[in-house]
C-alpha cells in the first residue's frame, strides 16, 4: 500500500474540492462509479479515493477519469494562467541593468587587435 503524503490543510481542501467536482460531474452524467471506473481502467476503490480527495491517487488516474467524463480539456487548463509567474518575469525584463554584461576573453582580444 502506498504511503499517504502529508498535506497542508489548505491543500487537502483543494483535493477534496476537486474530488467533489469529479463526483458531481459523474452524477450529472448519470454514470455509476462502477461504470466510470471500468471505462477509466481503474478499480472502483481508486475512483472512490479520487472523489474523496485522497493524495495517493496519481495524475494519470485523474486524466483517465476526466477523459471518461469528457472533461479532458480541463486538464490542459491546469496552471495555464500563471499570473504570478508572468509578473515575476515582467519585473525581471523591465528592471534596468546595473552594468553592461561582461565580454568574454576572445572578444576582448579581437577588440584589442583592431
Amino acid at each position: 500500500m502506498r504511503e499517504k503524503r502529508a498535506l497542508l490543510p489548505r491543500h487537502g481542501r483543494i483535493l477534496a474540492g476537486l474530488g467533489e467536482n469529479l463526483r458531481l460531474a459523474r452524477l450529472r452524467r448519470r454514470l455509476s462509479a462502477a461504470k466510470v471506473a471500468e471505462r477509466a481502467g481503474i478499480s472502483r476503490n481508486t475512483l472512490y479515493l479520487l472523489e474523496s480527495g485522497s493524495s495517493s491517487t496519481s495524475i494519470v488516474t485523474l486524466l483517465q477519469v476526466l477523459v471518461v467524463l469528457g472533461l479532458e480539456d480541463d486538464f490542459s487548463k491546469l496552471a495555464s494562467d500563471d499570473q504570478l509567474g508572468r509578473r515575476l518575469q515582467d519585473a525581471k525584463l523591465t528592471s534596468p541593468r546595473r552594468r553592461a554584461p561582461k565580454m568574454n576573453r576572445d572578444a576582448n582580444k579581437r577588440n584589442e587587435e583592431k
